[in-house]
């Protein structure tokens, strides 16, 4: 029953306000000046030296060729669009007397123009940031992350980013804290027009202005920039137009500062000035800059694609075919380069020409001697597979849909969304919306199949899936680069958590299938079970498949093996004529490591039995139990998850209910976040979950 709260108790003044724990503040303090700056006018007709914008954009040129070149996907169009805002917020931030955290909170709710944040603090210095350190951006040994970590780079992020929106409450939270402690200081939060599509950015837009009405926030900036596009295309083109939405910020409560060009830098200054200059003179209105930006912005062929440029669009190779080159003078303006761009240029371009020089020479010594290697394996993608049984599907008359949330390119839908533009819906960056418009469709008889990161699936739209089973309105769920999967990103996109999220929700599924071939058939699976239930008058389970981005065997199905739903498969068999045996059991992307693991035991004398136990809460108890009476009860689970609540706990605890004696060894990320790498297997070998760390778990057992 609800409880009747009485009024408020009345506190005095005196009493209004109290300060929080004190505890050290690890941000580093203001720098020096920029090395390569750009003047500005103040509004009192000084001049200021910001990081010059250009400057800017040529280290982010750059260090995402050699991120690139180490095999990490990368940003360019969003860092290029917001290059001179930046400049213009730490100008003014850090241009203030004493220490620039004393009078802003600066938070970057526009996660994918991080990597242009580093770039300008290299500029200033700050936080002992070095040029030298941005060839390192995304590595493994790199504290320039993906997005902005804070738990990596707590000198130079306050508060981390990387899944859209979700910085912009974080931002209202400090702003009311500092309301509360009675401190003097403002906060500024940058987001895209993208982000402002997510459910936790709009309840934000609304509760600060209500909250500073009511003087519960301190002075409030919000700079949005606005151009229209984001990862998948225009912003209006693939799914709505969101200048009703900014045309609303005034009437929501927003003083509204206009910006019509915000790649101007004296245009983005002073209006970055004056919003600022409102805020803190009145903190009951807050302001909001609305900024229009140019996506890619410096180079004509990104500025005029759909998408902004949103990825670098450049390969390793385009630093020896002059493209690189071309790349940079035009972001340079068509001016000689400064020396600092032109050495780090001559040296990824002289390393990419020797690395290809040396893969052009003969491996062979004697080049005259014919070799002879095996066939090279086919690779694809995981989740290529699920738009051809989608496609399948909807041929045969059934009617799929797809509902997506502008991931649909890197997720694999896009190709059912080319032939049946018709049965595809795009909300906009908005996860929780789509599976909750999925359940809508479900419930009047369709078979909706969302897409996302399986970070933003699992978080986002958790409580929209739980919504969706308690009301019979199964989805079925594409939620790829699982954890370490989506290595470059880092830790804020590497959802190490989805099995432990999802596995318990009622009539719920889980499914990580280890290649295309496996994936189109389960999806085949996953929409006749839909049409079977449906006739019965039953209803479906959802199936939520989780599955990794990197290319793997387009097939790791024996020869004569078949798949059946609920079965997990040996996919390797080792254990002929050996003493030592023992059962691996592995899903999603770590199956083709489980594989190797198992040659590299066989080498040693010691035979494993490989399980994919691709149904990760729903475990096939029969086949772990036959396999473990073969091999003395020893048994090693691996994944691409947490420990706990992962798919080795769950085997175990169902084994041991079942009275089965096991010795096991559960291999997983044992309660870490993770970090930005080149590729997933550096992460592996870090975490101790590779095909190495495999067969050391399997030898331990004796």
């Amino acid at each position: 029953m609800a409880v009747d709260l009485g009024a408020a108790a009345s506190i005095a003044p005196e009493h209004r306000h109290r300060k929080g724990l004190a505890y050290p503040n690890p941000l580093a303090k203001n720098p020096g000046q920029p090395q390569f700056p750009a003047p500005v006018t103040r509004a009192d007709g000084t001049t200021l030296q910001v990081a010059d914008p250009v400057a800017t954009r040529l280290m982010v040129a750059l260090m995402d060729m050699n991120a690139v070149i180490g095999g990490a996907a990368c940003h360019w169009g969003g860092p290029a669009a917001l290059a001179e805002i930046m400049s213009s917020v730490h100008g003014v931030m850090f241009s203030r007397p004493g220490t620039w955290y004393d009078h802003f909170n600066f938070a970057n709710d526009a996660g994918h123009t991080e990597n242009g944040v580093y770039a300008l603090k290299a500029n200033y210095g700050f936080a002992g940031v070095t040029v030298q350190d941005l060839k390192g951006f995304r590595s493994i040994s790199s504290k320039l992350t993906g997005h902005g970590e804070s738990h990596l780079f707590p000198e130079g992020v306050m508060v981390s980013n990387g899944p859209l929106g979700s910085s912009l409450p974080i931002a209202q939270g400090l702003a009311m804290a500092d309301r509360l402690a009675d401190n003097k200081r403002a906060t500024v939060c940058v987001i895209s027009d993208g982000a402002m599509m997510e459910g936790e950015a709009k309840e934000a837009v609304s509760a600060i202005p209500g909250l500073a009405g009511k003087d519960q926030v301190n002075p409030f900036v919000l700079i949005i920039s606005d151009n229209n596009t984001k990862l998948s295309g225009r912003v209006d083109a693939d799914s709505f137009s969101m200048q009703p939405n900014f045309q609303a910020l005034e009437a929501l409560g927003w003083h509204v500062v206009k910006l019509a060009n915000g790649n101007d830098l004296q245009a983005a200054f002073t209006a970055v000035e004056t919003a600022i200059r409102l805020a803190e003179g009145d903190r009951t209105k807050p302001v909001v800059l609305w900024a229009k930006t140019v996506k890619g912005y410096g180079v004509a062929a990104t500025e005029k694609s759909a998408s902004g440029g949103h990825g670098y669009s450049l390969a390793g190779a385009d630093a020896v075919n002059g493209k690189l080159r071309a790349f940079v003078a035009e972001v340079n303006k068509g001016q000689p380069l400064p020396a600092w761009a032109e050495a780090w240029l001559i040296e990824i371009e002289t390393a990419q020409k020797a690395k290809a020089e040396k893969a052009a020479q003969p491996r062979d010594a004697n080049a005259g001697v014919p070799t002879t290697a095996p066939a090279p394996v086919k690779k694809d993608k995981i989740q290529a597979g699920f738009p051809k049984a989608m496609i399948a599907a909807a041929d045969k008359g059934l009617p799929v849909v797809s509902v997506s949330a502008d991931l649909q390119g890197s997720t694999g839908v896009a190709p059912f969304r080319q032939k049946y533009p018709q049965l595809s819906f795009e909300v906009g960056i908005a996860e929780s919306n789509m599976v909750s418009t999925a359940a809508g469709f479900s419930k009047q008889g369709y078979i909706p199949v969302v897409d996302t990161f399986a970070q933003f699936g699992v978080t986002k739209g958790l409580l929209p899936l739980c919504m969706a089973n308690l009301s019979q309105s199964p989805v079925i769920g594409v939620f790829s680069h699982t954890g370490f999967q989506d290595a470059a990103d880092g830790a804020s996109h590497q959802g190490l958590q989805y099995l432990a999220m999802t596995g318990a929700i009622p009539h719920v599924t889980t499914y990580c299938p280890a290649s295309a071939e496996e994936a189109e058939w389960a999806m085949g699976e996953a929409i006749q079970h839909f049409v079977d239930e449906r006739a019965k008058g039953h209803h479906p389970d959802s199936v939520l498949f989780f599955c990794g981005r990197e290319n793997f065997a387009v097939s790791l199905k024996p020869e004569g093996a078949s798949y059946a739903w609920g079965k997990a498969m040996t996919v390797a068999d080792t254990t002929a004529g050996t003493a030592k045996k023992v059962v691996i059991s592995a899903n999603g992307s770590l199956v083709a490591h489980a594989i190797k693991a198992a040659d590299a035991l066989a080498k040693e004398g010691i035979g494993a039995l490989v399980l994919n136990n691709a149904i990760a809460n729903k475990p096939d108890l029969a086949a772990h139990q036959a396999a473990l009476a073969a091999c003395g009860g020893k048994l090693v689970t691996v994944e691409d998850h947490q420990v706990i609540g992962g798919a080795g706990q769950t085997l175990v605890a169902s084994l041991v209910a079942a009275g089965t004696p096991v010795q096991v060894k559960i291999l997983g990320v044992k309660g870490e976040f993770g970090q930005s790498a080149y590729t997933a297997d550096e992460l592996y070998a870090k975490h101790g979950i590779d095909a190495k760390a495999i067969a050391a778990a399997a030898k331990a057992l004796g």
